[in-house]
């Protein structure tokens, strides 16, 4: 029988992505201080965030496998968050525009039977066009991606905020890198195309 398989989130991104590869999994939402500490590059926080999402979950579930994953968007090192509210968002794309943004997404796999646990950062390089104000202001109303770290859905209008995108996967982008996670999990005895 399959280990269970545990993603340790609420995002309704990161559970549609997980859809994709077929397997069954259960959503946890794991109770971590999610602060920056002091010095620590944007790079550093998102494979933290990652791990210790993940070991949030290991009580509860001590024979499972844990994905854990976060995203934090990197300008110039300044770490941009999920905007919250309008004014917010609106800043952060006047800042990113005619910019490169990194986004440096975290991912953990915990095997919480044997403790063994591999933690990965991804990175994905987006460069935003020149955008005048009225522009950013359409698009957060159109779109409203309030919730997403760097202020934009990729999967949605954000597309038209980019000239370029660089990447090994865009999944990433969107907030659980699968083609590393495929690999992943495949190291832990649980490969998607082996599986019934």
């Amino acid at each position: 029988m399959p280990r269970q398989l545990i993603l340790a989130s609420s995002s309704p991104y990161r559970r549609q992505l997980l859809q994709r590869l077929q397997l069954p999994f259960e959503c946890s939402s794991p109770h971590i201080n999610e602060e920056a500490t002091v010095g620590e590059t944007p790079e550093a926080l998102a494979g933290r965030l990652a791990s210790e999402k993940a070991q949030a979950l290991a009580a509860r579930f001590p024979d499972a496998l844990i994905i854990g994953s976060d995203q934090v968007a990197d300008l110039q090192g300044q770490a941009l968050g999920k905007p919250g509210n309008l004014e917010t968002a609106r800043e952060q794309l006047l800042a990113c525009s005619g910019e490169q943004v990194v986004f440096h997404t975290g991912l953990s796999l915990l095997d919480t039977a044997t403790g063994q646990q591999r933690t990965e950062v991804d990175r994905f390089t987006v460069h935003f066009r020149k955008l005048s104000e009225q522009q950013i202001l359409n698009y957060l109303n159109r779109e409203q991606p309030f919730d997403c770290a760097g202020s934009f859905k990729v999967e949605g209008l954000g597309i038209a905020l980019f000239e370029k995108m660089e990447g090994s996967d865009h999944n990433s982008l969107i907030g659980l890198p699968l083609i590393r996670l495929v690999s992943l999990l495949s190291e832990f005895g649980l490969p998607p195309l082996e599986q019934p």
